[in-house]
């Protein structure tokens, strides 16, 4: 937000006593959600401060204690400790946070992804029912990349999102959704898929000078056809030009389930001496952003940046070590909405988006029933953003 007013100027009556409950994979997030919506509420010189619908207005706190304590079996219950009578209830949940472990019949079981929806679940039936509205954001979106049919298959994340609106949850909110068509599964109801296109931008231009950002000198890449409208949205509102990769796969074999892929086959002009932003949505082992890099670099192209919201890093670290080290990419932009490793924040080519403001002003504005179309479409932010970078005063 930089030089402009910091807290968003909300008059209108809150739908309720704003509350956040952060699963225990989200605390650190929910935290500093939690900062900015104190901050600016001390902040905010609203007439009405005193009136019954601002009750609660100005806490030292929004987020409420819960608890998910397990049996020796491994089973759980949600537990809600704090009083939750007509809030305004905002969840918070990362099913990709795997350092979290219970003990199952004394073994350490770490948390997988349907543990976490468990829980998740868990404490939507804590509420009971007694909350003015139910909004969950879900950064990851649980199971998002089982988002089609082929052969005779399940459908999970379609399910999953069902689910949730049957336990009462009014919104969805997610970011980067793999395929933002899931939310026909439930298209009477609130479902926003946020972009981090400014966040990554803007980590872009404040760790990373002297960048050209025109499209003599800059392009942007899609590793893929599936992710090829994150990489159009990127590329119209820098002014750059794009191109895309396709994967060549032989459909003779099967490998692990799939068809092996032969090659990454590059589609766009020349990126010879051109710097890169390949954007995806989420980096899992990282084989294939690093094969793109590499066809690139083979390509003869300058420096090479990847943005992705969700850093998974599934087969850890090393192979991005390497590839830093023979000089095959520059830097690595994800944001903090999943589990970070301690290791991946030290990484001299990791730059970290923080997307806790961002959240935070989404929160503040749903709780007032106020418009959040500006937040959504980032592209007044990103050129005012790269208006400052191109005059120095970043």
């Amino acid at each position: 937000m930089g030089n402009r007013e910091e807290k968003r100027n909300l008059e209108t009556i809150p739908v309720g006593s704003l509350g956040m409950i952060a699963l225990e994979g989200c605390k650190p997030l929910g935290e500093q959600i939690d900062r900015y919506l104190v901050k600016w509420r001390a902040e905010r010189e609203s007439e009405h401060k005193e009136s019954l619908a601002f009750a609660g207005y100005q806490r030292d706190s929004y987020l409420l204690k819960s608890a998910v304590p397990r049996f020796g079996s491994g089973e759980a219950k949600g537990m809600i400790l704090q009083s939750v009578r007509g809030t305004d209830l905002y969840l918070l949940v990362d099913v990709c946070n795997y350092s979290l472990t219970y003990s199952l019949c004394g073994h350490e079981n770490h948390m997988s992804p349907d543990d976490h929806y468990q829980d998740l679940k868990r404490v939507i039936a804590a509420v009971g029912g007694k909350a003015r509205r139910i909004t969950v954001i879900m950064p990851f979106l649980y199971e998002s990349r089982q988002h089609k049919r082929t052969a005779r298959e399940s459908l999970d994340c379609a399910l999953a999102l069902q689910e949730l609106v049957q336990m009462g949850v009014d919104n969805i909110i997610t970011f980067d959704a793999h395929d933002p068509r899931v939310q026909n599964a439930i298209p009477l109801h609130g479902f926003e898929t946020v972009q981090p296109a400014y966040q990554f931008i803007k980590g872009l231009l404040l760790h990373v000078k002297n960048l050209k950002l025109d499209s003599g000198h800059m392009m942007v890449i899609s590793p893929d056809e599936g992710g090829m409208t994150r990489a159009i949205y990127i590329a119209n509102v820098l002014g750059l030009d794009m191109g895309m990769f396709y994967k060549r796969r032989d459909y003779t074999k099967v490998v692990n389930g799939r068809n092996p892929i032969v090659a990454h086959e590059f589609l766009g002009t020349s990126v010879e001496g051109k710097d890169m932003i390949i954007i995806d949505d989420m980096i899992s082992s990282g084989e294939s952003v690093l094969e793109v890099a590499a066809a690139l670099k083979e390509r003869k192209a300058n420096q090479i940046f990847v943005f992705s919201t969700f850093g998974l890093f599934t087969s850890g670290l090393d192979r991005f070590d390497k590839a830093y080290e023979n000089g095959i990419i520059s830097k690595v932009l994800t944001t903090n909405l999943i589990y970070q490793t301690p290791e991946l924040l030290q990484r001299e080519w990791y730059i970290n988006c923080d997307m806790s403001k961002y959240i935070a002003y989404i929160i503040d504005t749903l709780n007032h029933d106020s418009s959040i179309s500006d937040l959504l479409n980032p592209n007044e932010r990103i050129q005012s953003i790269v208006g400052r970078y191109k005059n120095g005063e970043l």
